[in-house]
């Protein structure tokens, strides 16, 4: 006998109707104030702390918090002289947590350090007495790089747009413009986008989401009117907003409880966060507290490197690339290269990973100097996004230029030498 349909399944509607080969994606960023990105930059404020000191630190520091309690622990083996604690209550600082009605002080945070030396094992494996060059990767693992031309900084737009919403909140918070705000938020934006044979485009924005802490004396609708004001309208690019775009502000209506005071924090668990919003994939690893000989963070800035070079060099109009290393070896074992056929006419996937092999050295020795990665300078990738971003820092933004006729006369030489 044949089961009567639940009268609730009859009367469901398909919610998301679209034009044939349209489709939504959403991706999302946090704030600064995050309890999971508050320890991400206390993890990158200890290694900072140490390379200034002492540039071959090696750093494996996690952090964590709840209400009051900040604990920093984990491996550093290092010459400098580092006064933890302070770090971390200067980074707590920092991040704009000075009154425990916000979610945390940094003056009565209680701070539990638990570090040791790395282990000598790991040491002899990776570094030894080997040429800087020919360091070995500090753990096996896979990284991916991706890039896409969407975007003037080749960055996909649904996560561009919520790292520069995210931007701009703790803008309007900290330069007191919205001096209702506190420190913890959240963003998410969802696009529509159009296929178009191989490739796609975005259309337009289909909605945007913002949750915001406040203080207690804001009324919903003064937030409401203040975020389109001071940071929508300032954000959203005009020619993908129309009258469909949907604005979700502060949904839960009160947000006064946030920070470790809210929720628990933890490094390294906004990893899509900090890469490409879901597009591209992820190899796992999480990148704030490590030092550069860890290639979950080195080798996943080369990859961007890659990646974004070979879309600035008109080769593909986007591209992911995917390495894998061993523990102590410095050749990566393998290197992948995919265009979603979006590569320029005359190559191929196969040519593009030819390329890539010829024009970059994916040691990570190699990649540390190349990149300059033994400065200080990763507090600031914890909060907005390691990639898309114009700071001299950010060396592996910065593409080389590939020019395909040269590439081209180069192997027909090789070629004619060969025969």
């Amino acid at each position: 006998m044949q089961e009567e349909e639940n009268p609730q399944q009859q009367s469901r509607k398909i919610k998301f109707v679209l034009p044939k080969g349209h489709f939504l994606f959403t991706s999302e960023s946090v704030s600064s104030g995050h309890p999971d990105k508050l320890c991400d930059f206390i993890s990158d404020s200890v290694l900072d702390a140490c390379l200034e000191q002492d540039p071959n630190s090696k750093v494996a520091c996690e952090s964590a918090c709840k209400n009051s309690l900040v604990m920093i622990f984990g491996e550093i083996t290092t010459h400098a002289q580092v006064p933890y604690e302070t770090i971390v209550r200067e980074a707590i600082k920092q991040v704009g947590y000075d009154n425990i009605s916000k979610g945390l002080d940094y003056r009565n945070a209680s701070v539990i350090v638990s570090l040791d030396q790395q282990s000598q094992e790991i040491n002899q494996a990776v570094v030894g007495s080997k040429h800087e060059d020919e360091i070995g990767a500090g753990d096996q693992g896979l990284m991916i790089g991706y890039a896409s031309d969407e975007t003037p900084e080749l960055m996909p737009l649904t996560h561009h747009l919520c790292n520069r919403l995210i931007s701009r909140l703790q803008e309007c918070r900290v330069s007191e413009i919205c001096p209702w705000m506190r420190p913890d938020a959240k963003v998410q934006v969802t696009v529509e986008y159009k296929r178009e044979d191989s490739s796609f485009h975005p259309v337009r924005i289909h909605n945007v989401l913002i949750s915001q802490q406040h203080d207690e004396k804001i009324t919903h609708s003064e937030i409401e009117a203040e975020l389109h004001k001071h940071v929508l309208k300032h954000i959203l690019p005009e020619q993908f907003v129309d009258e469909q775009t949907q604005y979700h502000l502060n949904p839960s209506k009160a947000f006064t409880v946030g920070g470790p005071y809210g929720d628990a924090g933890l490094t390294g668990r906004k990893i899509i966060v900090d890469t490409y919003g879901g597009w591209g994939g992820h190899g796992g690893g999480a990148f704030s507290g490590k030092d550069p000989t860890k290639v979950d963070r080195s080798a996943a800035y080369a990859a961007r490197w890659v990646a974004k070079s070979l879309v600035a060099s008109k080769l593909c109009k986007r591209v992911m690339i995917q390495v894998a290393y061993g523990i102590g070896i410095s050749e990566p074992l393998s290197i992948c290269v995919n265009s979603y056929g979006t590569h320029a006419e005359g190559l191929d996937d196969d040519a593009l990973s030819e390329i890539v092999q010829n024009h970059f050295d994916l040691r990570p020795g190699v990649i540390i100097r190349e990149l300059k990665l033994r400065r200080p300078i990763y507090a600031k990738t914890a909060s907005g996004g390691h990639f898309g971003r114009n700071e001299p820092e950010f060396t592996w933004e910065h593409p080389k230029i590939i020019d395909l006729n040269a590439w081209n006369a180069q192997k027909a030489e090789q070629q004619q030498q060969n025969q």
